[in-house]
C-alpha cells in the first residue's frame, strides 16, 4: 500500500473531528514545509508524523501528534530554549514542548509561526529548499490504544 494511502487509513482511526483537524493541520504543515521528509510512527499511544530535513528521527525538527481527544505541535529539538512570551508551550521534558492545536488556525497566530521560525533557527540540521519531499511510514505498532474515546 502507498504511504499516503496508509496514513490515511491511520487517521480513520479516530473520531471525524480528530481526523479533520488532523487533515486540516497536515494540509497547513505540508503547505509550510514541502521540503520535509514526514515520517510517521503509530504508536501505542498516539500517531506521530514527524517533519524534518532527512529520514532520521534524531533530526526532525517537528511533529504533529493525535490523540483520541487531540492533536499537537511538537517542537522536537529546543522546546524549552525557545522563546515563548505568550506562554503557549506545555510539557516539562528535556527537550520537547508543544502547543495544542484546538483548530489548525491556532498555526496561524503570530505566537505559534514565531515559535516556529525559532525552532527552524535551532534546528541541527536546515530544511533544504531543494530537496524532495516524501512520506515514510517508519512503524506501526501492533498494540494500540484505542483512537476514539470511550
Amino acid at each position: 500500500m502507498n504511504p499516503e494511502k496508509q496514513l490515511a487509513g491511520f487517521i480513520a482511526k479516530f473520531t471525524p473531528e480528530v481526523a479533520a483537524l488532523a487533515g486540516a493541520v497536515l494540509a497547513k504543515m505540508r503547505a509550510r514545509f514541502p521540503n520535509a521528509i514526514q515520517m510517521v510512527y503509530d504508536n501505542y499511544n498516539s500517531l506521530v508524523i514527524g517533519f524534518g530535513p532527512t529520514a532520521r528521527a534524531s533530526e526532525c525538527v517537528f511533529s504533529i501528534a493525535l490523540s483520541a481527544r487531540r492533536a499537537s505541535l511538537c517542537f522536537l529539538q529546543a522546546g524549552p530554549q525557545l522563546p515563548d512570551p505568550e506562554k503557549l508551550l506545555r510539557g516539562s521534558g528535556n527537550k520537547v514542548r508543544h502547543v495544542r492545536l484546538e483548530r489548525a488556525t491556532v498555526l496561524d497566530q503570530p505566537a505559534v509561526k514565531d515559535l516556529i521560525s525559532a525552532a527552524l533557527k535551532r534546528a541541527v540540521v536546515p530544511f533544504d529548499p531543494a530537496a524532495p519531499g516524501r512520506l515514510i511510514i517508519k512503524s506501526i505498532s501492533a498494540k494500540q490504544r484505542p483512537r476514539r474515546p470511550k
